[in-house]
């Protein structure tokens, strides 16, 4: 077959592949439509970009329930910018991707087997939780205490605001990870960079502070040229370790999957604040896990915002905001979502895999409210004043927290 012939059934099968696609999710959003029994709003001919209908099917054709006009509590790291370097790549959302998240923000960064997250410190801090891969990560704190550990899937790192540190990916292909800041303004761009900070200042001034010719300073390389950088793999990590040195304690470093989690029928929850991992001083946070059709329970949070980052599976939030206010949003795997403080909400398995994300809070503690426990801990005759329950609703009030609920 001639090279012109093969290029043209390429693009035969691509087309083809691309209207299929725009067909079934055409589909997808019609049978909603039509499930939803909301459809004699009207049709909608377009302009439209039905990918995005189909995956925001609460968006398009809301409940019934939904009312009033709260902020939006959804953004995709699939919408952020890709920074690439010669290293890895990062992207962020922050308090300008998602305007209501003005007390976290997160960042997602790739670094290459042996690459380099440059020494650098910033005024918020950082919390982190592994994604792919393997990495390792230094501090000195400021009393001259040393960390240096090799983290893993499910692992999580904080480093308090002004502590240095680095992230190098190791073997066999490196690592993935998210980052959260106790800042919803923190800008990955608005660091303090060592190669930066020694470009900046007079090499007199670096050997005198070094006890070094000035000389030694010549070849410094220029900030742009690292930040994310390759370097080879390191060695061992006691090969690392710095003899005589102390080291940090607490660890800046925890096992977040090795806790025994709160096992329900239809899921799990891995809660970790500082009472387990206590570095951790502003941010604690919850590994949910929920099996098709179960749901995290409906409950609220009383001591702070609650930030979301998506890990697999696809999920239905329903966010109540007092004053007959709702909405509900659609989220799948690499999405940020947010609960303003002491809101009602829950989370809901859409799909047909586990759904697994994880909550995020600035907070030293976590805490939440059972919608279900607060009713059967309430004098039955009170609660029946109020809801006009059945007997067997009545009865079937848990006093004891579940937070993931089956289908």
């Amino acid at each position: 077959m001639k090279s012109h012939d093969v290029h043209y059934w390429r693009r035969r099968l691509l087309v083809a592949f691309l209207r299929r696609r725009q067909l079934l999710a055409r589909n997808a959003v019609n049978r909603y439509r039509n499930r939803s029994g909301l459809d004699t709003a009207g049709t909608d001919h377009g302009p439209r970009n039905l990918a995005r209908d189909s995956q925001n099917p609460d968006l398009l054709v809301p409940p019934s329930t939904d009312q009033g006009t709260l902020p939006n509590l959804r953004f995709s790291f699939s919408d952020a910018h890709m920074r690439l370097t010669s290293g890895g790549w990062t992207r962020q959302v922050t308090v300008r991707e998602l305007g209501i998240s003005k007390d976290i923000a997160g960042v997602n960064m790739r670094l290459n087997a042996g690459s380099v997250r440059e020494l650098h410190w910033h005024k918020e801090a950082e919390w982190a939780y592994m994604l792919y891969g393997s990495a390792r990560i230094t501090a000195v704190d400021p009393q001259g205490h040393t960390f240096v550990d090799d983290v893993g899937v499910g692992d999580l790192w904080y480093f308090p605001g002004g502590v240095p540190h680095s992230i190098q990916g190791l073997n066999p292909d490196g690592c993935e990870f998210l980052l959260v800041f106790d800042d919803g303004g923190f800008d990955e761009d608005d660091t303090f960079l060592l190669s930066d900070w020694f470009k900046h200042t007079p090499n007199e001034v670096l050997s005198k502070n070094f006890g070094v010719p000035d000389s030694s300073f010549a070849h410094v390389p220029d900030p742009s040229e690292l930040y994310i950088f390759a370097a080879s793999v390191p060695g061992s990590l006691d090969a690392d370790k710095i003899a005589g040195a102390i080291p940090v304690s607490p660890s800046f470093s925890h096992k977040m999957l090795a806790q025994q989690p709160i096992k329900t029928k239809s899921g799990t929850v891995r809660i970790t604040d500082t009472s387990v991992f206590p570095a951790s001083k502003t941010i604690s946070a919850a590994l949910v896990e929920v099996q098709p059709g179960g749901m995290r329970e409906l409950h609220w949070h009383p001591n702070t915002n609650e930030w979301q980052y998506y890990l697999e599976g696809q999920a239905r939030m329903g966010v109540f905001a007092a004053s007959g206010q709702a909405r509900t949003f659609d989220y799948h795997a690499g999405d940020v979502g947010y609960v303003p403080f002491a809101m009602g909400h829950y989370i809901e398995n859409t799909g047909t895999t586990p759904l697994r994300f994880l909550e995020v809070f600035k907070s030293s503690y976590y805490a939440d409210v059972s919608l279900n426990q607060w009713l059967a801990l309430t004098p039955p005759e009170l609660v029946n004043t109020h809801l006009k329950l059945d007997a067997q609703a009545l009865d079937a009030l848990h006093k004891e927290k579940s937070p993931v609920v089956p289908a």
